[in-house]
């Protein structure tokens, strides 16, 4: 297979299917939708996931299990809820097939008494749980994640992006009070801006979401909203206040401590592995991937070169020593023994985004010494061998700072202020994101999503309203917010 890639600048969306493929992270499922995540692919999405349970845990989190199908009537409990996810619904209705006429066909005497859903999300299931589990104050607070894959029948999917089967960790907590949730919500959110910021290297906008664009069945939403290379929003995660909602649905009441019932509060959580799909957006370049250090599954590769039997053991009693340094150090590294020139190499590791790469040939053994090329940057510099240990780490701490900068800067430089429509409606068909005024108005919102397609990504936690006017309406602004488009 070629691994040439269509222009990054002109082609975006193929070279983003191009890099997913060719670089080894996943492949389309058989069902229209789904995709296989291959085992570099899924290292990748390990690294990110490991990262963020540690931080939860850290924080008094457990991690449990929930069934993956839900009682239909559990869905139409909340009413908004089931209003938000009725069109993506997988609804299971017999339990087995039969062979006939030597076809498979579905034995219509297994037909389910009630129906179930495939999950697209758990808040049902699991408040219906917690509706045995909650008596009093004394159970609370839970404070419960799962990592479990959802089915959302989508129209229009893209490897990691959005497909109809996909990977998360979804967040479900109750509390005591109003404030209670209200904190874990937004405790949350910085986690999430954390691991979007210290590990992905993906700087993020951190505010509200409209009530036309929040979670169905919140009071609040809460986003992290990124910039992809192709000046495109991603909501790379979600924190949502539940309020009272699910446990008015399921009944789900606590005798407080002065011996009053009250209904329990509540939070739902969630990234996904759309998480992937910002990572190479928002760092790839024409080469393929660039893959911060932090979360990288190889962060060094090591391409041996030589020319024959004599020069290979030579090469290799060099890269022994090495590879004993670097696991001194808990550098995740591969070495390269494969039959393919040095050259086919370079652009196979530089297509699968690894931060750095050695080279070392027969001259190297014979100077001490080995070259290192950096992935964020495609600088080369030659190192003594000796120097490893110390530069090394300085080296992978230096690209995925690196890689941060270059994002924030990007991001910054197409992000625009715009106090009128028509200054809006050129930069929203360039790309970019616009800061403007908003009236608080749903029409206004849908009328500006029905004329652009762009939408209201947050309302940002350091939003100055003051003295601004609606972009759309002419009226006092209610709010300063951030419009785009998005995947």
């Amino acid at each position: 297979m070629s691994k040439k890639l269509p222009n990054i600048d002109s082609e975006i969306s193929n070279w983003y299917t191009d890099v997913v493929t060719k670089a080894g992270l996943a492949d389309y499922g058989p069902v229209k939708g789904t995709m296989v995540i291959k085992p570099y692919g899924f290292q990748l999405w390990e690294n990110v996931k490991d990262v963020f349970d540690g931080m939860i845990k850290k924080t008094g989190h457990v991690n449990a299990y929930f069934p993956l199908l839900i009682p239909k009537s559990f869905l139409a409990k909340e009413a908004e809820h089931v209003d938000g996810f009725a069109k993506e619904c997988a609804v299971v209705t017999h339990t087995r097939l039969k062979s006939e006429n030597d076809e498979i066909v579905v034995d219509p005497d297994s037909r389910l008494e009630e129906e179930v859903i495939i999950r697209p999300t758990s808040e049902t299931v699991i408040w219906s749980m917690y509706k045995k589990w909650i008596q009093s104050y004394r159970d609370l607070p839970i404070l419960i994640n799962q990592w479990a894959n959802v089915v959302r029948w989508e129209m229009r999917t893209r490897l990691f992006l959005r497909t109809t089967e996909f990977l998360w960790q979804e967040g479900h907590t109750a509390h005591k009070t109003k404030e209670e949730a209200q904190k874990e919500t937004l405790d949350i959110l910085d986690l999430y801006k954390r691991l979007a910021e210290e590990y992905l290297a993906i700087p993020v906008y951190t505010g509200l979401k409209t009530d036309a664009e929040k979670f169905a069945g919140a009071d609040k939403t809460y986003c992290i909203e990124a910039m992809m290379l192709d000046k495109r929003a991603l909501q790379a995660g979600t924190s949502h206040n539940l309020g009272q909602n699910f446990a008015k649905a399921f009944d789900v009441k606590f005798q407080t401590e002065d011996n009053n019932e009250e209904y329990v509060w509540a939070t739902s959580w969630g990234i996904s592995t759309r998480l992937i799909g910002a990572v190479i957006l928002a760092h790839g370049d024409k080469n393929g991937l660039r893959i911060p250090p932090k979360i990288a599954p190889i962060q060094t590769v090591l391409i041996p070169i030589f020319r024959n039997t004599e020069q290979r053991e030579l090469v290799e009693k060099y890269i022994t020593s090495i590879e004993i340094e670097l696991k001194q150090l808990g550098i995740r590294y591969f070495i390269d023994w494969s039959d393919s020139s040095p050259g086919f190499k370079f652009n196979e590791w530089e297509l699968k985004g690894v931060p750095v790469r050695m080279e070392i040939g027969p001259r190297d053994v014979e100077s001490n010494k080995l070259v290192i090329a950096r992935r964020d940057n495609s600088e080369k510099l030659s190192i003594s061998r000796d120097e490893i240990r110390d530069s090394l780490k300085t080296i992978l701490d230096e690209i995925q700072n690196n890689l941060f900068n270059q994002a924030k800067v990007f991001r910054n430089e197409n992000t625009h202020n715009v106090e009128n429509y028509n200054d809006f409606k050129e930069i929203i068909k360039q790309g970019g994101f616009v800061k403007c005024g908003w009236d608080g108005s749903q029409k206004t919102e849908l009328k500006i999503k029905e004329e652009t397609k762009a939408t209201i990504r947050c309302i940002p936690f350091d939003e100055k309203p003051e003295g601004l006017t609606c972009v759309y309406s002419g009226e006092l602004a209610k709010h300063e917010v951030i419009y785009a488009k998005a995947y």
